[in-house]
């Protein structure tokens, strides 16, 4: 991979997985900047204070990659979307959304598919092979 991304969001409520995979992304050495969001909300509130990287005002860094639980209490991964769906364009950008998920519901991976906003379904935990299988298919031409 030539550059780092700017930014990859972890949203999750789950602190044992959030730790585990900022290392897992840490010793990838694929991104400048991991923000951890342990609900959809909180991460709702960051994306709409973030900055597209390139922007003048120094801030939150927008992120490239989200990596997007289902299942958490309060919002859930469904319920953060239909949110972010009404962000405006800036926050929204050219985000890459995988959801990252224990659920072995296949009406969840149908669901996903069928959502534009959501490029990739897979299954917890996250991996150094996820990861770079993530990284080559959407970041590296």
């Amino acid at each position: 991979m030539k550059q780092k991304l700017n930014c990859i969001l972890l949203i999750d409520d789950d602190e044992p997985t959030n730790y585990f995979s900022s290392l897992l992304i840490e010793e990838a050495g694929c991104t400048e900047h991991i923000q951890v969001a342990q609900s959809g909300q909180t991460a709702l509130n960051y994306l709409s204070n973030a900055k597209q990287s390139g922007s003048e005002n120094k801030g939150l860094p927008l992120p490239d990659l989200i990596f997007l639980d289902i299942n958490m209490p309060a919002m859930d991964g469904w319920e953060f979307l239909d949110k972010y769906k009404a962000l405006e364009k800036e926050q929204q950008a050219k985000i890459i959304i995988i959801m990252l998920t224990t659920s072995l519901n296949p009406a969840d991976k149908l669901k996903a598919e069928n959502m534009p906003e959501i490029s990739g379904f897979e299954n917890k935990p996250l991996t150094p092979e996820i990861i770079d299988r993530v990284l080559k298919q959407y970041f590296i031409s």
